[in-house]
């Protein structure tokens, strides 16, 4: 059977969407209730008006991405730079128990393709209570003058915590961050480094690819989420000049326009959008390089997964309240920035507000049966928004398979659903709590995300030297730099 054309594809896409639309704006249109309506009925019916056109909104927006994604210019500047004058780079590998994945991280980042001389491997191994430090010991002492462990033993808890102590013990212009569970490419480092020769940009994020997805279900419905939202979403902002994420990892950060804005902010979360949000207001540009793959390894069980969408929920949460109003406000940014900006802050306030619009549909439909235009409108559109408008992020998804060339995967989607309805829970309980904390003055708490490689021979900690790669030549030991101490 011949696959879709594009124009197929997205004529597909546009044709789904208008009943979705047409049936929401004749809820905006009903929203206008006449005097014999009750008090009640009628604010609930402009409420569920303004959630509705909210989230005609946000499926316009998926909508956008995707067409611009598949027919757009592509925007690659950066890619080529292979020869230049290559500036100091410090790669820290945030790690707290993390031994069953630091060595082969380590591994990796010691075969990179960039001037040894140039570069600093910083793990910084944040009070880990496991075999993390010997492990990082026995690589560092098996490649000398290549690794520059920090071992921090105390001080708040926190990646953003460990990336500050860390960042005060150096003085390189590039700073370069991985998980501990990720594993770059040979050429990762130069890519994320090219974009920096732009004295406008602060900031770039690579394109993470998960690396265990044929464990189970879950891992599987993870790689179409991850590629729906790097390959379209990332790529797409990114195409048409609006405001690409900065995502913790697998990215990179000019240190003068870190130290610009003030640092790593040790009371985020969500350190990484906080850092993209700040750069973005302060003139500086995030660069997304769509071809600039990292792996890494994502939830195996719905338990982590769960408990990792729930601690972005909020760390993202925390950004938005922090920052909206800032943003909206600030003139020196092009209008569609800021309209972009401020939908990617509130991109998880979606799921309350969604279910919120479920439930103001649902008291409409019964409470007001004398009044069955307004019900029967309220619940159709909602119904209706649920079946096609939501699925705008599918087609997000749809859409990165055909152009990762690996149309296989799409049988999975309708099992998607199964995914989105769990994070959707996940989020309205996560925003919930998060309220409450908040009025409660109650701190937010870090908590990490579970490992699930198996450990082997090659990466144990008794016998890491065999992963250690050869020692380079005197000149080059002599050569590589040292930690600037504080």
């Amino acid at each position: 059977m011949k696959p879709p054309s594009r124009k197929a594809m997205v004529l597909t896409l546009l044709l789904s969407a208008f009943p979705a639309l047409a049936l929401a704006q004749a809820l905006v249109i009903e929203a206008t209730p006449q005097p014999g309506h009750p008090l009640s009925a009628r604010i609930m019916t402009w409420l569920l008006a303004a959630i509705v056109f909210l989230l005609i909104i946000f499926a316009t927006r998926h909508y956008v991405f995707t067409v611009a994604r598949l027919f757009g210019r592509q925007r690659q500047p950066y890619l080529d730079v292979e020869m230049g004058n290559w500036p100091d780079v410090v790669i820290f590998i945030a790690a707290h128990n993390e031994e069953q994945v630091i060595a082969d991280s380590l591994t990796a980042l010691l075969a990179v393709d960039y001037p040894h001389e140039k570069l600093i491997i910083m793990p910084v191994n944040d009070r880990s209570s496991d075999k993390t430090r010997m492990i990082i010991d026995r690589i560092a002492a098996a490649n000398p003058g290549r690794l520059h462990p920090f071992h921090r033993t105390e001080g708040r808890p926190g990646k953003a915590a460990a990336l500050k102590d860390a960042t005060a013990m150096i003085d390189v212009e590039v700073i370069v961050i991985f998980d501990a569970d990720y594993l770059p490419a040979r050429g990762l480092i130069k890519q994320l480094v090219a974009p920096l020769f732009d004295p406008e940009v602060g900031a770039v994020m690579g394109r993470v690819v998960p690396l265990n997805v044929g464990q189970n279900l879950l891992t599987r419905l993870l790689d179409l989420e991850r590629a729906g939202g790097y390959q379209v979403d990332q790529a797409a902002r990114m195409n048409l000049g609006l405001v690409p994420q900065y995502g913790g990892t697998v990215g990179a950060v000019r240190q003068r326009a870190l130290n610009e804005i003030g640092g790593w902010d040790i009371d985020m979360l969500a350190e990484d959008t906080d850092i993209t949000f700040r750069l973005l207001q302060n003139g500086w540009k995030t660069v997304y390089q769509n071809r600039s793959e990292c792996y890494e390894e994502v939830p195996e069980t719905w338990r982590m997964r769960i408990g990792q969408i729930s601690r972005w929920s909020r760390g993202h949460n925390q950004v938005l309240m922090k920052n909206i109003v800032k943003l909206v406000l600030n003139t020196e940014l092009r209008f569609w920035e800021r309209l972009d900006g401020a939908l990617l802050l509130g991109v998880f306030m979606m799921s309350p507000i969604l279910i919120l619009g479920w439930m103001l549909a649902t008291a409409l439909f019964f409470i007001s049966p004398q009044y069955w235009v307004l019900g029967w409108l309220a619940f159709f559109a909602l119904l209706s928004y649920s079946a096609l408008g939501t699925n705008a992020a599918f087609f997000e998804i749809a859409a990165a398979t055909y152009l990762d060339g690996n149309r296989n995967r799409i049988r999975l989607l309708p099992l998607s659903m199964l995914g989105f309805l769990i994070s959707m829970v996940t989020i309205s309980k996560a925003a919930l709590i998060q309220l409450f904390d908040y009025l409660r003055s109650k701190e937010l708490t870090w908590h990490k995300t579970e490992r699930f490689r198996r450990v082997t021979i090659e990466t144990s900690a008794f016998d890491v030297d065999t992963v250690a790669l050869k020692p380079p030549s005197d000149t080059d030991a002599a050569s590589a730099p040292q930690a600037r101490k504080p």
